[in-house]
C-alpha cells in the first residue's frame, strides 16, 4: 500500500471475534479459534511502522459482508432491536463493549503519538431511513468519554441524511459516476468549511454462492478515481486489500428485506473483491493505475518503498484421504446433548456460558420412532440454512446434483419442506436434522438482523408434531477438531456424509497455496484444525486459499466434512480458480487414477530422499 503511493490504511474491528461471549474478549491473547487475527496492536504499530496514517471503523455495526455484520451471535438471546436506542439491553451490551476497546485504540491515536487519525461512528446507518439521533449521540459520547480526541466521521451514501451527527464529519460512499458529482456537491453544500472525503469507493465486488464471479477492470474503475481526486477529495479504496472470510466468518444478504429466508444469498468465503492486492498478495494491473493516478497528484514528493518480492503460490501433490468418520458416528459419540421439550435455535442453547451456539452445524435428534411406510417429514418455516435428514444414520434427504436443487428440499429458500422418509415401515427408528448456519445476514433493514439459525419452527412427522428433542452442537471448534480421533478406513463415500482426514507432508519451508474442491460438493475444510472455509459445487469459489503460515514444515493434518460424496482425493493448485458450475463434477476414475499414481510418485520420491 505505501509503494502504491497511499498514505491511510482503513479497518474494521470485528465485535463477534473480540467479545465472543459476553464479558469475555479477546484481543489476541484469548485463546478463542481466530485469537491469531485478533492482535489491533500490532496491526496499528505495523502501520505506524510502515509510515501509514490509520482510519478505524469500530462499529458496532461494520457490514463489511462479515457474519452477522460484525455483530455477536448472543445477541440475538438477549435483545430484541439492533442499531437503535429503543433496546436498553442493546445500549448496555454497546457501551461495555466500547468501554473495553476505545481505551485500546485511545493510546494509538496521532495526537498520542500513534498512527490513528480518525474514528468512524457506526456504519451506513443512514441506509435504515430512520431517525434516532438518541442512538449516534450515544455512540459518539462514548468516543469522547473513552478518550479518542481525533477526527470523528460518518459515512453513508451522500444523498441521505438520516445518518448525520452534530459536529461530526460527513463522508460519502458512493458507487457511481452521477453519486460521485452530484453526491460530493451535495455533502459538500451541507459542510462547506469542511474537507471532502469520499470513504468508499468500489474497485471491485464480492461474490454470493451460486452467481458469476465479479471483476471490475481497471479502465472501468479509473474514472471513478480520477473524478474524485479532481473534485478534489480524498479517497479510500473499498477493497485496496482481498481478503478471506475464514471459518464460519462470511456473511449474506437478503433480497426479502424480511425475516423469512427465501432471499438469503450466502457470501463466499473468498472476499478477493478483484482487488488491486489480491487475496493471497498478488498485485495487480489496476494497482499499477491507481498508483500512477495518485503518485501523479501529490505535490509532496515522498521517497516510496519498492514492491516486495512476491512469492508465487505452489500447487502441492495431490493426496489421498486416509480415514473416514461417519458424520452418523460424530453425532452418536457426542458428550454434548441438551434435552428440550421444543426445537430451540442455535443461540438459545445453554451452552459456551449460557452465551448459546454462534457457528457451525446443529444436530435435532429423536429416537425410538415407528415409521409407518411412506411417512413425510415436515420441517415448518424456513431451513437456517442447510439441513441433511438421517434416518438410523443413513442419508435419506436428497443429494444435490445441479444448482436448481439449490431451490429445494434441504436448503434455505423452501419454505415448510416436506420429504419421504422411509418405503418401508420402521420401528424405533433414529431421526437425525442436521442443520447449517451458512452465514447470517450482515446488510439491511432493521428485521433482517434477526438472523436466529438452526430450526426455529416446529417439525412434524405424518401432520404430528415430535417433541422432546436430543440437540447437539457440532461447532467445529479447533479444540474439538484437534481431537478427532476414531478414524476408520474410507468405505462408502456416495450419499454419506463424513470426515476425511487427510495427510499433507511438507518438506521444505511451507509456501501459500489453493486447496481445490472441484470435485467435492458441499461442507467446509480444516486445516491442523482451523476451520479454513466452505466449498459448494455451485460455485463461483472452487479453491481455498490455505496461506503459508497455516501449514508447517512435516506433516499437516486436513479434514474435510462433505455433506454428500466425496472424490476420496484432495488436490492443489497454484491459483485460485472462481467457476460457476450448473451441475455436481463426475467423479471420473481417470481422475482417481491420475490422483493415485501421483500420490505413489511423491510417496516415492519421499522415500528415496
Amino acid at each position: 500500500m505505501r509503494a502504491a503511493g497511499l498514505n491511510t490504511v482503513e479497518t474494521y474491528v470485528p465485535w463477534n471475534l473480540h467479545e465472543p461471549q459476553p464479558g469475555v474478549f479477546d484481543f489476541g491473547h484469548g485463546g478463542t479459534d481466530m485469537h491469531n487475527f485478533l492482535h489491533i496492536d500490532e496491526f496499528l504499530r505495523i502501520a505506524k511502522q510502515e509510515d501509514l496514517l490509520v482510519l478505524v471503523r469500530p462499529g458496532p455495526y461494520i457490514c463489511a459482508e462479515w457474519e452477522f455484520g460484525g455483530f455477536p451471535s448472543w445477541l440475538l438471546k438477549n435483545v430484541t432491536t439492533v442499531r437503535s436506542s429503543k433496546d436498553k439491553n442493546y445500549m448496555s451490551y454497546i457501551t461495555r463493549w466500547f468501554n473495553m476497546l476505545l481505551p485500546i485504540l485511545a493510546l494509538f491515536q496521532f495526537q498520542k503519538g500513534g498512527s490513528i487519525v480518525g474514528f468512524q461512528i457506526e456504519n451506513e446507518f443512514a441506509s435504515l431511513s430512520i431517525d434516532d439521533p438518541a442512538y449516534l449521540n450515544t455512540l459518539k459520547k462514548l468516543f469522547i468519554d473513552n478518550g479518542i480526541v481525533e477526527l470523528l466521521y460518518t459515512a453513508d451514501a451522500p444523498e441521505y441524511t438520516h445518518g448525520i451527527i452534530p459536529g461530526v464529519l460527513q463522508t460519502a460512499n458512493v458507487g457511481s459516476m452521477s453519486q460521485i458529482i452530484n453526491g460530493i456537491k451535495t455533502m459538500h453544500s451541507r459542510q462547506p468549511n469542511k474537507p471532502n472525503m469520499v470513504m468508499e469507493t468500489y474497485t471491485g465486488w464480492f461474490d454470493h454462492w451460486g452467481e458469476y464471479h465479479h471483476t471490475t477492470s481497471a479502465e472501468s474503475y479509473l474514472p471513478y478515481l480520477k473524478a474524485i481526486l479532481d473534485f478534489p477529495a480524498s479517497i479510500n479504496m473499498y477493497m485496496f486489500v482481498g481478503g478471506t472470510s475464514f471459518g464460519f466468518m462470511n456473511g449474506a444478504n437478503d433480497d426479502t428485506r424480511g425475516m423469512n429466508n427465501s432471499g438469503l444469498k450466502l457470501d463466499t468465503t473468498s472476499y478477493d473483491y478483484d482487488s488491486p492486492i489480491s487475496e493471497y498478495g498478488n498485485i495487480s494491473n489496476k494497482f499499477t493505475l491507481i498508483s500512477n493516478e495518485i503518485i501523479a497528484r501529490n505535490p509532496v514528493k515522498t521517497k516510496l518503498p519498492p514492491l516486495p518480492n512476491i512469492t508465487a503460490p505452489v500447487k502441492y501433490p495431490s493426496i489421498i484421504a486416509q480415514g473416514q468418520i461417519l458424520l452418523a458416528d460424530i453425532i452418536d459419540e457426542s458428550n454434548e446433548k441438551i434435552i428440550s421439550e421444543d426445537i430451540l435455535s442455535m443461540e438459545q442453547l445453554p451452552i459456551n456460558n449460557n452465551s448459546g451456539q454462534s457457528y457451525g452445524y446443529i444436530v435435532y435428534r429423536q429416537t425410538n420412532l415407528d415409521l409407518p411406510t411412506n411417512s413425510v417429514l415436515k420441517i415448518s418455516g424456513y431451513v437456517r440454512d442447510t439441513v441433511l435428514v438421517l434416518l438410523n444414520g443413513k442419508l435419506v434427504s436428497p443429494a444435490p446434483v445441479s444448482a436448481e436443487n439449490v431451490k429445494g428440499f434441504g436448503f434455505w429458500q423452501l419454505y415448510n419442506s416436506t420429504l419421504n422418509l422411509n418405503n418401508t415401515e420402521l420401528q424405533n427408528a433414529t431421526l437425525d436434522l442436521v442443520v447449517e448456519n451458512f452465514g447470517r445476514c450482515g446488510y439491511g433493514a432493521l428485521d433482517q438482523f434477526q438472523q436466529y439459525k438452526g430450526l426455529t419452527d416446529d417439525v412434524f412427522v405424518n401432520e404430528n408434531k415430535l417433541t422432546h428433542w436430543t440437540i447437539i452442537p457440532l461447532e467445529f471448534k479447533t479444540s474439538w477438531n484437534k481431537k478427532l480421533n476414531s478414524w476408520k478406513a474410507v468405505g462408502n463415500t456416495t450419499d454419506t456424509p463424513a470426515l476425511y482426514k487427510f495427510s499433507l507432508n511438507i518438506r521444505e519451508e511451507p509456501k501459500d497455496t489453493f486447496v481445490s474442491l472441484m470435485t467435492w460438493v458441499k461442507g467446509i475444510t480444516i486445516v491442523n484444525g482451523f476451520v479454513l472455509g466452505r466449498h459448494f459445487f455451485i460455485g463461483p469459489q472452487q479453491t481455498l486459499y490455505l496461506p503459508a503460515p497455516f501449514l508447517r514444515k512435516g506433516v499437516n493434518d486436513i479434514i474435510v466434512f462433505e455433506h454428500y460424496h466425496s472424490p476420496g482425493y484432495l488436490d492443489f493448485a497454484d491459483h485460485p480458480i472462481f467457476e460457476q458450475v450448473g451441475h455436481v463434477q463426475t467423479l471420473n476414475r481417470g481422475a482417481q487414477l491420475k490422483t493415485l499414481i501421483s500420490f505413489f510418485q511423491n510417496l516415492y520420491v519421499m522415500v528415496s530422499a
